[in-house]
């Protein structure tokens, strides 16, 4: 099967389009045909070497680690899935190697959902890591009714869902935000806030009493997320280990089908909203983790392998 592969850790110059052999499908497993992957800033992180200290990798690696596509084969004991069912999932293992920007992909059964009618792949695909991330920090922070939530890169990934989730739940949203990406925030509902010198004292002039709960997204936030927050307890980063240490929390996300399968299902009903900034070709992954690192799109970059 084609996959985009490196065998040692470094830039984009060691992705490599290269044959690799088809997964096999083992108890408790789907073997999914790939028709979409999507990249998050993880899966250059990982191709730099900048979680060695948390994950094993085994070269070759095949990177990537949201996926859509088709049931190919059903491992034994998976009653849940058909052969032809159209699923998405977060694909991470222990080990990092066989990921999703390949033309197959072995996965859990238990991280697998299925997609609903009307969901794209490409919105499939972009979702998983995302929204789970910006779920599991929502339910982190005990985000509610009444709560005044800000959201650092509200306007990113991982924000831009988290802030929609969080106004469904009943809470008032603050977002930081480059100025180009203020009225998207707006017709959310959120009042952005520019990045930059000043934040603290914007942030302020918003609210006084300071903020219910602090998510960040973009990291190098922590100064100002404790003298804005009303309990330290309530600040929660996915980039910052440091909040942790500081009496919040570090936040990574479990794969998971069974939250996933809500999301999906807030996507078709049209609750939430993913955005897609861009698809780029199996071929073109290294185009695609160079818009990825340069940030300042305006979604989601999506893989396509086949359709």
């Amino acid at each position: 099967m084609r996959a985009m592969t490196y065998s040692q850790y470094g830039s984009t110059d060691v992705l490599e389009l290269t044959e690799q052999p088809v997964p096999k499908v083992g108890p408790g497993e789907v073997r999914i045909r790939v028709t979409r992957a999507a990249v998050n800033p993880v899966d250059w992180k990982l191709m730099g070497g900048g979680l060695d200290a948390l994950m094993d990798s085994r070269f070759p690696v095949i990177t990537g680690w949201d996926v859509a596509g088709v049931v190919e084969s059903v491992g034994p004991d998976v009653p849940e899935f058909a052969e032809g069912d159209r699923v998405a999932a977060y694909a991470r293992k222990q080990i990092n190697q066989a990921g999703t920007f390949a033309e197959f992909v072995t996965v859990w059964a238990d991280h697998v959902a299925k997609v609903p009618d009307g969901v794209s792949d490409d919105v499939a695909a972009a979702l998983p890591l995302t929204g789970l991330t910006a779920l599991r920090t929502l339910e982190t922070l005990e985000v509610g009714d009444g709560d005044r939530l800000l959201i650092h890169a509200a306007s990113g990934g991982v924000g831009y869902l988290a802030a929609q989730l969080a106004l469904s739940l009943g809470a008032s949203v603050v977002g930081t935000a480059s100025p180009g990406n203020h009225d998207k925030l707006r017709d959310l509902g959120v009042t952005p806030v520019a990045y930059g010198p000043g934040l603290e004292k914007s942030l302020r002039e918003i609210a006084p009493e300071g903020f219910d709960a602090v998510a960040d997204f973009a990291g190098g936030t922590l100064e100002v997320s404790r003298a804005v927050s009303r309990d330290a307890r309530r600040i929660a980063s996915i980039a910052d280990p440091e909040f942790a240490r500081s009496g919040g929390s570090w936040v990574w996300v479990r794969p998971d089908g069974t939250r996933l399968t809500q999301l999906l299902g807030k996507v078709a009903d049209g609750s939430l909203e993913v955005a897609i900034d861009r698809t780029y070709e199996l071929e073109d992954a290294t185009a695609a983790f160079v818009r990825n690192q340069e940030g300042g799109g305006s979604g989601k970059i999506v893989i396509r392998v086949a359709d």
